[in-house]
Formats: structure tokens, sequence, C-alpha cells
């Protein structure tokens, strides 16, 4: 059938030029057949082919219309478009990304970088079968976060933990399950919003409970929340300020007084960690709280992410008391709440790494915890793979070396600051280093096309420069890097 996407009558006025302009438009079959097409025609069905002509015509079509096209264009064009969307289709997806960015865990690029370990694990639990809710010994349906959540109890001292698919769903599902209809106590200060949208008066609204403000932005105080305390009470709800920093005149009540206080009036203290962190980060100005210290000093439910400064995949992990956390487990929500067979697995390898004795060795541990140095270190090996590839020499000195290009631009060894990210450990910056490209003519194309790589490689543009950071990248990554850098220089 020939068909053409025109419809004079839809035309601004009716006008004789916008229908000429229309009636050049190639026939949805002409584009299909075209040889420019021929390869797509192997790799996509027929149908979908056309859908993507018939797209690529009412693009063209909605540009004569406003005036953006002087003519339509001819068959070879639109079938060069239609090739463009079909690779699009079956080639833009997900991509491995080089994070030169400087933050660890870039929530747009996915924030944790798991072990490879983790990685191996999900390998092998996509390509066959696996007991995700089967007891092997016994032939029994069993219950798919057991082994995780057994690992959690023994590395927290928690009673119970339960796995699902983010902090968001865990602190809803605590709220939820166990505070609906009835009031919840939260300090002004700790009334977190992160990316995404997710506030948490909102999430108290939505899960059925009653928010209850108490204190001021800067302090609040013990007495006002046993002021708030009342019939209608369910829980003391303290939220940790993973993603900012109130400073100067502060003031909020210690944890094991505000468990003392709940559970004085019997309620429940829920502490939602956000970051989250089973093993302490030397190095750092403010340490981060970790998840087994709460529980030892009062709190009945600690909630927060998988995927933020435990290393791992994206969930939502709850520990606590048993019994608080059955009857999360038996809420209707929580099947809409539970995470698959790859998120489980591959928590379970980062699980395995902090149980195995010295520190845990997870990519997000080591980068947020090394010094400058070993920054500095994969900064002049990379430098030195560039120079390599672009056959250009080095200036000779221990650091801040420059590599000189052509016309005026050189590549230079710096220091820089690198961050956490994803709402850890705010405004503590991160001894890193790295390479800046100088006075390179169009960096921000040059940028563009290393973006656009495959894989890609993101930096950060400051000053005019682009700065290519080592902190989240690792040694592995250095050759691959350089050979980016290089064909783009080139």
């Amino acid at each position: 059938m020939d068909s053409r996407v025109t419809s004079p009558s839809s035309t601004p006025g009716g006008g004789d030029e916008p229908r000429r302009l229309l009636a050049g438009l190639p026939a949805v079959d002409r584009v299909v057949r075209h040889q420019t097409l021929e390869a797509w025609r192997e790799r996509l069905r027929g149908d979908l082919l056309t859908a993507l002509a018939r797209e690529e015509l009412t693009h063209w079509r909605e540009r004569l219309l406003a005036g953006k096209a002087a003519a339509a264009p001819d068959v070879a064009q639109v079938a060069l478009g239609v090739a463009r969307r079909a690779e699009t289709l079956l080639e833009g997806g997900m991509r491995r990304v080089l994070n030169a960015t400087g933050v660890v865990l870039h929530t747009g690029l996915g924030r944790a970088r798991m072990p490879h370990a983790a990685a191996q694990r999900v390998a092998q639990i996509l390509a066959a079968a696996t007991d995700v809710e089967f007891v092997l010994d016994s032939g029994a349906r069993g219950r798919r976060e057991a082994r995780a959540a057994r690992l959690l109890t023994l590395l927290s001292g928690a009673e119970a933990a339960l796995v699902c698919n983010n902090n968001a769903a865990a602190v809803h599902l605590m709220l939820r399950a166990l505070c609906a209809r009835r009031e919840v106590v939260v300090s002004r200060g700790q009334q977190v919003e992160i990316g995404g949208g997710f506030r948490i008066p909102d999430v108290i609204r939505e899960s059925g409970a009653r928010l209850v403000e108490v204190g001021c932005t800067n302090r609040t105080h013990l007495e006002d929340y046993a002021a708030a305390l009342g019939p209608r009470s369910a829980a003391i709800l303290r939220v940790h300020p993973s993603n900012y920093r109130v400073i100067g005149f502060t003031a909020q009540p210690a944890l094991e007084d505000l468990a003392d206080l709940a559970h004085a009036h019997g309620l429940l203290l829920l502490d939602d960690l956000g970051s989250g962190a089973l093993a302490e980060f030397p190095h750092l100005a403010e340490p981060e709280p970790l998840v087994q210290d709460s529980l030892a000093r009062g709190a009945d439910l600690v909630c927060f992410s998988g995927d933020k400064l435990l290393g791992g995949p994206q969930a939502g992990i709850v520990l606590g008391r048993a019994g608080l956390v059955a009857s999360l487990a038996r809420h209707p929500m929580m099947r809409a709440f539970r995470c698959d067979k790859m998120t489980l697995a591959a928590l379970e390898a980062v699980l395995e790494i902090y149980a195995a004795p010295g520190t845990p060795a997870t990519p997000v541990w080591e980068a947020c915890t090394e010094l400058r140095g070993e920054a500095r270190q994969r900064a002049t090996q990379l430098l030195d793979l560039l120079a390599q590839r672009l056959h250009l020499p080095l200036e000779e000195r221990e650091w801040g070396r420059r590599l000189l290009l052509p016309k005026g631009a050189w590549v230079e060894e710096l220091d820089t600051e690198g961050r956490t990210g994803s709402g850890a450990l705010p405004e503590q910056d991160l001894p890193s280093a790295g390479l800046a490209l100088h006075a390179v003519r169009g960096v921000e194309r040059l940028h563009r096309r290393l973006r656009t790589g495959r894989p890609a490689l993101v930096g950060q543009l400051r000053d005019d420069k682009l700065i290519v950071d080592m902190k989240a990248l690792g040694p592995d990554d250095l050759p691959l890097v350089a050979d980016l850098l290089a064909a783009a220089l080139n």
C-alpha cells in the first residue's frame, strides 16, 4: 500500500504552499524499502521498521508545517533518519560509563560501583535457574531474602532483617505497617527531601500516618518530643540528615534519650539512616553513624539504602526487632516492594565481603577512604599512558607535570576534591587528583564526544577546562580512559 503521511485538511488555512510541501513527502513503503535500511531490515521486524518510518515522516511533516524546513526531504534523507531511530532503539540503552566526575555515588551514573564478585554472582544467577524461593534441603518454598537477612543480622546484631527494593520503600513500609492512622513525631530539622521528590512529610502522609512536627529547624530538644506525645502517638521517627548539614546554633537529642522516651510511653523509635554504613570510614571530619550503633542505642527498627555507603545494589534494608520485621514481611505492600533475584544475588556477594576479615574491600569504601597519594598515582599513570598514545614528550618533575598538545593546549596533573554523592557524607570533600585539559579548542564538544562514545567517559567541565578525576576510576580503567582521550584529542 502506497500510504503517505499527509493531511491537507489539517494544514493552517488550507493554503496551497503547505499542501505542496506535504505532497513531496515520500511514501512509507518507499522509505522502508530504501537501500539505507537494508541492514536494519534484518535486525528489526517489518512492522517496527514501518512504525519508525511513520515517526520520521511525522517529524518532517511537523517541521514543514511550522516553517522550519523549506522543502520536503527526499526518500534517502528520510531513510537516514529512520536508521538513526533504529540505532537508538536497539543500541541506545544503558551502556558502560567511565565515571571521571569525582563523585563516587553518582545517582545519574548508577550510584555504587559494585565489586567484581557481585557482578560474577549476578551473571551466574542469570544464566540458569536459581533457588530464589526454594529450599533445596527440604524441597519446600522458602523466603527469597533469607540468606541476605542472615548475613545482615550477623553483621549488625539485629534480631531480624528485611530487604525491599529501596530505602523509600523501607520507610513507607515501616510507617504503613506500624503507624497507619496514628501519629508519627518528627523534628522539623529532619524533614528531609532527597533527589527525585522523596519527601519525609509526603511519605508519612501516603502511609496513612499523621505527621507531628516538633522543635525548630536548627534546634529540637527532648522536651519538644515529650510534649507532642499523646494517645494517638505510634512512633518517634529520627531521620539522619544524610544529604545536608545544619551547622552553628544547633541541637538534637541523643538517640538513646529518644529511645528511652519512646519506650517509656510504649512507642516505637524508628531510625532512617539513609546512606547507612556497616563499617567505619576513616579520615572523615564527621564520621558516619554505624547501623549497629543505632540498634545498640535503642532504635527498634533501622532502615538504610543498599547502593550508597554499603556499596551494593539498589535496595532498602530494615533491621531490628523480630516481631516488627515480621509485621513488615507480612504486609501486603511487601510484595510490591520486594527485590528480584539479581538484586539479592548482588547483595549477598557484597555482604560476604563485609563478613570476611579486615576492612570491606568494596569499590565505594576504597574510594571514600583512600588518601590523595593513591589518586595521584593513578593520575600519573594515566598521563603516562596518554603521552604514549599521542607520541608526545612529558615534562620531567614529580607532580604537576604537563603534556603539551598542539595549538597551545596542554594536559596537566592536579589535585582535586571529590565527593561521595547521592546524599551521603554531605559537605565532606574527599582528597583526590586527576588531569585537567587546558586551552583545548571546543572543549564542550570534546566532552560531548567523550560522553556519547562507547564506552562513555563523563568528566566535569570547570572554568573552560575538562577535569578527569581519579576518585571513582580504578587502575583497571586507566588504559581504556587513555584510549578514549587520545582518540578524542586526535
